[in-house]
């Protein structure tokens, strides 16, 4: 199962990105509409990728990112934005942040965001923070 938390003041700028994922079974979508809101949800639960607007009302987008690592620094995260890539990358550098989506997502992004979502679940699979192999 992939969960995502999309957060947003504006429903309507991710709704292609949330219909589109909602197609598949293996996917689980909640809403937020700020960024407190999602904090505090998340400092209670985990998921795979946090979608952030721009803009949250309540702080930025990259600000809430920042908190987010300090929430919880292994959850990954997408952010809205109208900058160019190379200025994106510039402004959420150490922020922890998976991809940059244009402020209106389509149908094409969420299927790039949720095929590397999968790759990275695959990659990730069966490793365990902390562990210390049997045989050592």
């Amino acid at each position: 199962m992939i969960r995502l938390l999309l957060v947003t003041p504006h429903r309507n700028s991710l709704l292609e990105l949330a219909l589109a994922m909602e197609k598949y079974d293996d996917v689980e979508l909640t809403w937020t509409d700020s960024g407190q809101k999602a904090l505090d949800k998340l400092s209670e639960t985990s998921v795979d990728l946090v979608v952030i607007d721009k803009d949250l009302g309540d702080m930025p987008g990259l600000e809430f990112a920042e908190k987010l690592l300090r929430v919880n620094p292994m959850i990954n995260s997408a952010v809205l934005s109208s900058l160019p890539s190379h200025e994106f990358h510039e402004a959420s550098e150490g922020l922890g942040v998976f991809a940059q989506l244009p402020l209106r997502p389509a149908k094409k992004d969420a299927e790039k965001l949720l095929k590397g979502l999968r790759n990275l679940k695959d990659l990730t699979a069966g490793i365990t923070i902390g562990s210390k192999d049997p045989g050592s």
